[in-house]
C-alpha cells in the first residue's frame, strides 16, 4: 500500500466544512476561597517573593471537602448553560477531560449526564480524556472534528476541562490550585480554532505521573519536567511554522502574532516560555534589531539540550522579551495567576482571562496557543477572533458573563493552615470508604454543586447550593 508523504499532500480543502468552528461561549468556576501565596511564604518560612516572584504566583483556590472533580464540574457546566441560555436538547456531544481520577471505571462525562435528565436527550456522544494537563486540548480537538465530521447532525459540543492539583507537603504544594472551564463548540464561532495551522509533540517520558492509585499526589521531577514543556514549545513551533507556511503561503513569526496563551503550571514558566519563542526566533532571523546586542556568535553556537540550562541566554531573552510579553501574553495572566495550575482547564483559564481583558477588540487578532502535558504530550495551535458584528456581539457576552474581576473579588481569603489541613484531610479521604463531608457549605457561591455523601458502595451523592436572584 502506498501512503502519500506529508510534504507530498495536496492543498487542503476546507469549502466542505461548516464555516468558522470553533469556541462559542466559554465560563469558569473556581472555589469560593483561596490562600494569598504571600501568605504561605511566611507560613513556610520561605524567602520573601520565593513564591511570589519565583513562582509569579499571587493566590492559589482549594476545596473544602464538600466539593470534588464531580462537582466543580456540574457547577461549571450547569452555570455556562444557564448563563447562555443553551437547551440541553441542542447537545450533541460532551467530553471531560481531567487527571483528577476518583474512580476507575466511571467517567466524569456520565455524572454530568444528570444535568440533561430533565431535558430528555441522553443521545449525547463523548466521554473522558486523560493525559496530565494536556486532555484539555484533546478534547477539543475532539469536538471540533466531530462538528467537521459527516458525524455531525447539526448540534452543538460541550467540553469540561477540571482539575484539583493538590500536592504532598515540600515544594511543590504552592503550585495546587483548582479550576474547570466549561466551553460550547460549534460553528459561527467568535473564537475560531485556524484549520491547518496545528503541530503535536508527543514523547516517553516520566516528568510527573500518579502511579500510586491510593493518593491524589503526583510523583514530580519539576527541572527534568521543565525541560520537557520548553522542548516541546521547540519542536511544535517548527512544525507549526512548516503548517501555517503551507496554509497561508507566507513565514510565520511570533513576532506576527497578536497574543500567546500558554499553559501556565506557574507564571514564571509562562515567561520563560515566551522567551523561548524569541529565542527561536532568533535563531531563525539574527538579523533583527532587536537580538543586535546578543552575543550572536556565542548564542548560535550553544546547542539546543545546552540552551535549556543556559541561564545567561534565557535571562537575555525574557529581557528583550519584557515589553513585547506585556502586550501579547500579560493579558492571558489573570486566572492562572490567582487561582494556581489548574491541569487541564489551565490553558482555557488562560483564554478566558484574554477574552476578560479584551473582549470584542478580539475581532480579527491572531492568538497561538501552547498546550503541554507530562508524560508527555503537547500541540501549538491558533485562533482567530472572528470579525462580523455577531463575533463582536459573542465576545463582549463571554467577557460580560465571566465577570472575573467580580468573582475573584467575592471569594474570601482563608490561612495557609486552613488550606495544608483541608489538603491533609482531602488525601485522607481519597482513600476512605463511606463518608459525610465535615465542611460548611455556607461559603459556597451559589448555584455551587456540593458532595452531600459518599456511601458504603462507594456511590457519590449531590445537592446544589441556591442560586443567586436575577
Amino acid at each position: 500500500m502506498s501512503l502519500q508523504r506529508a510534504g507530498e499532500s495536496k492543498e487542503p480543502d476546507y469549502s466542505r466544512f461548516p464555516g468558522d468552528v470553533g469556541i462559542l461561549a466559554m465560563d469558569i468556576y473556581f472555589p469560593s476561597q483561596y490562600v494569598d501565596q504571600g501568605d504561605m511564604e511566611d507560613h513556610d518560612g520561605a524567602s520573601k517573593g520565593k513564591y511570589t516572584i519565583g513562582l509569579g504566583q499571587h493566590g492559589l483556590a482549594y476545596c473544602t471537602d464538600v466539593e470534588d472533580i464531580y462537582s466543580i464540574s456540574l457547577t461549571a457546566l450547569s452555570n455556562l448553560m444557564e448563563k447562555y441560555d443553551i437547551d440541553y436538547k441542542d447537545i450533541g456531544r460532551l467530553e471531560v477531560a481531567s487527571e483528577t481520577i476518583i474512580d476507575h471505571s466511571k467517567s466524569i462525562k456520565t455524572v454530568l449526564m444528570q444535568l440533561f435528565a430533565d431535558s430528555g436527550n441522553s443521545d449525547v456522544e463523548g466521554i473522558d480524556s486523560m493525559n496530565a494537563c494536556y486532555a484539555g486540548t484533546n478534547a477539543l480537538f475532539n469536538s471540533i472534528a466531530w462538528v467537521e465530521s459527516s458525524a455531525w447532525d447539526g448540534r452543538l459540543a460541550l467540553v469540561v476541562a477540571a482539575d484539583i492539583a493538590e500536592y504532598a507537603k515540600g515544594p511543590a504544594r504552592p503550585t495546587g490550585g483548582c479550576g474547570a472551564v466549561a466551553m460550547l463548540i460549534g460553528p459561527g464561532a467568535p473564537l475560531v480554532i485556524e484549520r491547518g495551522c496545528r503541530s503535536s509533540h508527543m514523547e516517553h517520558v516520566y516528568d510527573f505521573y500518579k502511579p500510586n492509585l491510593e493518593s491524589p499526589y503526583p510523583v514530580v521531577d519539576g527541572k527534568y519536567s521543565n525541560v520537557c514543556y520548553l522542548r516541546s514549545v521547540d519542536l511544535c513551533l517548527k512544525r507549526y511554522r512548516a503548517r501555517y507556511q503551507r496554509v497561508n503561503k507566507e513565514d510565520f513569526s511570533v513576532t506576527d502574532t497578536d497574543y500567546v496563551v500558554f499553559h501556565s503550571p506557574y507564571n514564571k514558566l509562562v515567561q520563560k516560555s515566551y522567551a523561548r519563542l524569541l529565542y527561536n526566533d532568533f535563531m531563525e532571523h539574527p538579523e533583527r534589531p532587536e537580538y543586535s546586542d546578543l552575543p550572536q556568535e556565542e548564542y548560535r553556537a550553544v546547542t539546543p539540550e545546552e540552551s535549556y540550562a543556559h541561564r545567561p541566554m534565557e535571562k537575555a531573552f525574557c529581557a528583550i522579551g519584557k515589553a513585547t510579553f506585556a502586550q501579547k501574553v500579560g493579558p492571558t495572566c489573570l486566572l492562572p495567576q490567582e487561582l494556581g495550575n489548574m491541569y487541564t482547564a489551565s490553558m482555557y483559564a488562560s483564554l478566558l482571562s484574554l477574552v476578560h481583558s479584551k473582549g470584542g477588540d478580539l475581532a480579527g487578532k491572531h492568538v497561538l496557543l501552547f498546550s503541554y502535558g507530562s508524560g508527555l504530550a503537547a500541540s501549538l495551535f491558533s485562533i482567530r477572533g472572528g470579525s462580523s458584528p455577531e463575533a463582536v456581539s459573542a465576545l463582549e457576552r463571554i467577557q460580560k458573563a465571566c465577570d472575573l474581576d467580580g468573582r475573584l473579588a467575592a471569594r474570601t481569603k482563608l490561612s495557609p493552615e486552613h488550606y495544608n489541613q483541608t489538603v491533609d484531610l482531602r488525601a485522607e479521604l481519597h482513600k476512605a470508604g463511606a463518608f459525610a463531608p465535615e465542611a460548611s457549605t455556607e461559603s459556597l457561591f451559589p448555584g455551587t454543586f456540593y458532595l452531600k455523601n459518599k456511601d458504603a458502595k462507594g456511590r457519590r451523592f449531590y445537592d446544589r447550593s441556591p442560586r443567586a436572584k436575577i
